[in-house]
């Protein structure tokens, strides 16, 4: 169980803090279940309660700063998800979105900026797979890295690339 004031990573919502752990005065919900109130930290106006024993979501820890900066230090290694097959290639990614596994959210970004680059060189536009699920990927990897290296969403990619260029 995590404790309130955390950040922590809520399946496909993302980032959220933990603003109370509770049972709330919900018909239907049992008096001695608790549950978590979330706050998305980058999408405003929503609220969020899930049982804290929730076993369809992932629920995890955000990455510690010393984490995310091993994990930014790695991306050169990280493999592309390398797919022909159109479908088979979207369903590849909507499993790595859904893993919240941020190596997995680099293999997308990886995959869809090489792809659109491909298909640059040949005059064709990228494809829409690709487009949404670099941003989904991208949205994902850079709200976690900027609660695990303290830092506005918005410089998470200069970061990374002034990073990689040091080594």
């Amino acid at each position: 169980m995590f404790e309130k004031g955390r950040y922590i990573v809520y399946g496909t919502t993302g980032v959220c803090e933990i603003e109370d752990i509770t049972s709330p005065d919900i018909k239907g919900v049992p008096e001695d279940r608790l549950y978590y109130v979330l706050n998305p930290c980058f999408k405003k106006g929503n609220r969020i309660f899930t049982p804290v024993d929730n076993e369809k979501v992932v629920i995890r820890a955000v990455m510690t700063e010393e984490e995310a900066s091993s994990l930014v230090d790695a991306i050169p290694s990280i493999e592309e998800l390398w797919e022909k097959d159109d479908k088979v290639r979207e369903l590849r990614y909507k499993e790595a979105i859904r893993s919240c596994n941020p190596r997995e959210w680099i293999q997308i970004i990886k995959t869809s900026y090489l792809r659109r680059e491909q298909r640059r060189a040949q005059g064709k536009k990228a494809t829409t797979v690709d487009e949404r699920y670099f941003k989904a990927a991208e949205d994902h990897l850079y709200a976690e890295l900027s609660i695990a290296l303290k830092m506005p969403k918005e410089e998470v990619k200069d970061y990374i690339q002034a990073r990689l260029e040091k080594k």
